[in-house]
């Protein structure tokens, strides 16, 4: 079998402004990049199209209205200080969360084995009832609740390796024992969540909290407790958060991986997925703001997807 990949053209429309490090060029930089590869062993597909339904077990009704009504006729609006939104910004956000329902329906479906998301806005830091951190909806939040509600499962893994904690995947699974979340990020940093001490209700939120400036080896070990969790909650179907600013070039934080590292973290989790849930993987976009680390990290991370269906 082969590898998903979703997005469609709308990310082009979503207008962050000049200087903003969301911007546009990122997925362009990805997409692009898998372009040129034209890789036979991916399958692109669009998203599906968007349903409010969707959501409704993710946000509240009060901030999906409020999303709604916030698109500007033209010009830029902001949902909070570094949150913009334009005219554009509907259909991005709509696809954004449809890329990951497509994603799961195409692997439950055995349209492909495992899938990546290339999407903007990302989603990890919006929480039930607020944006935040250039996030708007909380796709990948949307996708483990999507799981949980048409296919019915009971336990689903989110490992989020961006370098910034998901605050809000914490804050919407906080009380809900059939989602593991876990995340590595730099800390203490941006957005200030993320201590050991947030473990969830049910001990379901396990925060790996490293210092600037940790290495690729540090990382690395560190990812070990990452993959022991995952074995011991033993989920039916694992979805990546995968924003690639830890790497070492990126202008946001001071982590130290390489390229490389996000195949071999990806590689590793793959493989330990077999035991448990097939390799029902689907990732998706979060991070990642040098232009050359992301596009070189997708491709690896991508690598590592394809390669587990040989």
């Amino acid at each position: 079998m082969k590898t998903g990949l979703i997005t469609s053209d709308t990310y082009q429309n979503h207008n962050t402004g000049e200087g903003h490090p969301e911007k546009i060029d990122r997925v362009t930089a990805v997409i692009d990049n898998f372009k040129r590869l034209d890789n036979k062993n991916l399958i692109w597909k669009k998203p599906t199209k968007f349903d409010q339904s969707f959501l409704i077990n993710t946000h509240s009704f009060e901030y999906i209205d409020l999303v709604s009504k916030s698109f500007p006729e033209n010009g830029l609006a902001f949902l909070d200080g570094d949150t913009v939104v334009s005219p554009g910004s509907k259909d991005a956000t709509k696809d954004a969360v449809g890329s990951i329902i497509a994603a799961i329906d195409g692997v439950k479906n055995k349209d492909f084995k495992n899938a990546f998301c290339a999407v903007r806005p990302p989603g990890h830091h919006a929480e039930k009832d607020k944006a935040m951190g250039f996030c708007i909806y909380n796709n990948v939040a949307v996708g483990a609740n999507y799981l949980i509600e048409k296919y019915k499962y009971n336990k689903v893994a989110i490992i989020d390796f961006d370098v910034h904690h998901g605050n809000g995947t914490q804050d919407i699974f906080y009380n809900n024992e059939k989602v593991l979340y876990i995340s590595t990020h730099q800390y203490p940093y941006y957005p200030g969540s993320g201590s050991k001490k947030e473990t969830g209700k049910f001990n379901n939120i396990f925060n790996i909290p490293l210092e600037a400036g940790t290495t690729a080896e540090e990382y690395l070990n560190a990812y070990e407790h990452v993959l022991s969790k995952i074995k011991d909650f033993k989920p039916e179907f694992l979805l990546f958060s995968a924003g690639f600013d830890a790497h070492i070039d990126d202008p946001l934080a001071q982590l130290k991986l390489g390229s490389e590292d996000f195949y071999k973290i990806t590689k590793r989790t793959l493989e330990l997925s077999k035991s448990f849930c097939n390799g029902n993987v689907v990732s998706i976009l979060e991070g990642g703001y040098d232009l050359k680390a992301l596009q070189d990290s997708t491709q690896r991370h991508v690598d590592a997807l394809i390669e587990f269906n040989w």
